[in-house]
């Protein structure tokens, strides 16, 4: 047995997943959190990955918990660059893992930055890269590909809950309240997706870096629509399920 083989099958590779897929799960319910603050009040945080992470680090013993996730989500990057080296994927999972591992990666330094003390705002951070994008010539079209490009993760997060095809990345049975939880938090995903990558292409079409933003920027605009309040407890009530799936599926993981 090869030592790529080894380690996939060492009982320490095994935990590490588990707690990577843990820490995914708990910075989701953190971000449904602050989005259900936003809906009903005032929220002190940025409701996205890294205002959670900072939500995270100002509770009992939260720099230990960074560090925890951090390790833990990194954990995620090494699992899904072992897949992509000796699983033999089918080019899409390949682009899907690739994706992933991309994902994990950015929460996982979010993480040490935030516990070091170092995380900013990622909305200014986003607002800042267009407007420089923008200061380009052909800068509102890279924002309107960036848009489309989130816009079609959106779609792809919809298409999953509506074939249920993440149960793919579960071992053993799949029972109906890991299929419910899935469907709606990947949908409530893909809303999000989608009201980004909206938000993108309106903001080169207005050239208004401001108008572009990430998942904060998003649940406040849904929060000014009408009925607001309400659309945005629906959706925090998704991506808090889309967390409780991420816990099932740190137990049911396919390695």
């Amino acid at each position: 047995m090869s030592t790529a083989q080894q380690v996939r099958h060492s009982r320490s590779y095994d935990v590490a997943i588990t707690v990577g897929l843990m820490a995914y799960g708990l910075v989701h319910l953190l971000i449904a959190w602050i989005a259900l603050q936003l809906a009903w009040g005032k929220s002190s945080q940025e409701a996205s990955q890294q205002g959670a992470l900072r939500e995270l680090a100002g509770q009992p013993l939260g720099g230990v918990l960074l560090w925890v996730c951090a390790v833990g989500l990194l954990a995620l990057v090494v699992w899904r660059v072992v897949e992509l080296v000796y699983g033999h994927l089918e080019t899409e999972k390949k682009v899907s893992s690739i994706g992933r591992a991309v994902v994990y990666l950015f929460l996982g330094i979010s993480a040490i930055r935030v516990a070091v003390g170092s995380g900013n705002s990622s909305t200014s951070q986003q607002q800042t890269l267009s407007g420089r994008l923008m200061a380009h010539g052909a800068g509102r079209v890279v924002v309107v590909v960036i848009g489309l490009v989130v816009i079609g993760i959106g779609v792809r997060q919809l298409h999953k809950a509506i074939t249920k095809k993440f149960t793919e990345d579960l071992a053993g049975g799949v029972s109906d309240l890991t299929i419910g939880l899935g469907r709606i938090g990947y949908a409530a995903k893909g809303v999000a997706f989608l009201v980004v990558g909206a938000l993108f292409g309106w903001a080169a079409i207005a050239y208004d870096p401001q108008k572009a933003g990430g998942l904060d920027t998003a649940l406040h605009t849904i929060k000014d629509q009408p009925f607001g309040s309400i659309l945005l407890t629906v959706l925090a009530a998704g991506i808090a399920a889309f967390g409780g799936y991420c816990f099932i599926w740190s137990r049911n993981a396919r390695r």
